[in-house]
């Protein structure tokens, strides 16, 4: 049977106890908690780019840990340590990203130095010259 068969009072809803009389209209309140301020941010994606990039004395995997603490405790509602967590990923995620553009700068500017340095000292071969491929094998040909 489909719910058009049967008949209900307008007091009355199923799976409910008619016998109460119809209460009056009141007032609803809802609690929606803190209404204007905005929830912490969890910095998850960054945190997972961090981890999976260089990776630097594991800061990129504790904001990576921080991030997934601050997502549970604004989940459960407790903003307070959600915030806390939420700092702690942010500046551990700031931190690994300035490793993982330092490193690489690094390396560039010392392959640079020594590109330079072997161009220019005495007794090497002539890199950038034209004979520099010719020169660069001689070292491994003795």
């Amino acid at each position: 049977m489909d719910n058009h068969t049967y008949n209900y009072p307008s007091d009355c809803t199923p799976l409910t106890s008619c016998k109460s009389a119809r209460k009056p209209a009141g007032s609803t309140v809802v609690n929606m908690g803190t209404a204007g301020k905005k929830p912490p941010s969890d910095y998850l994606v960054w945190s997972l780019c961090n981890t999976l990039y260089v990776n630097f004395c594991c800061l990129g995997f504790m904001a990576l840990i921080y991030s997934i603490k601050a997502r549970d405790q604004k989940t459960q509602g407790n903003l307070q340590l959600a915030q806390e967590c939420s700092d702690k990923a942010k500046w551990y995620n700031i931190l690994a990203a300035g490793w993982n553009l330092l490193v690489p700068l690094l390396v560039v500017v010392l392959l640079v130095l020594l590109l330079v340095h072997l161009g220019t000292s005495q007794g090497s071969f002539d890199f950038f010259g034209e004979d520099g491929f010719q020169s660069f094998m001689k070292l491994f040909s003795r």
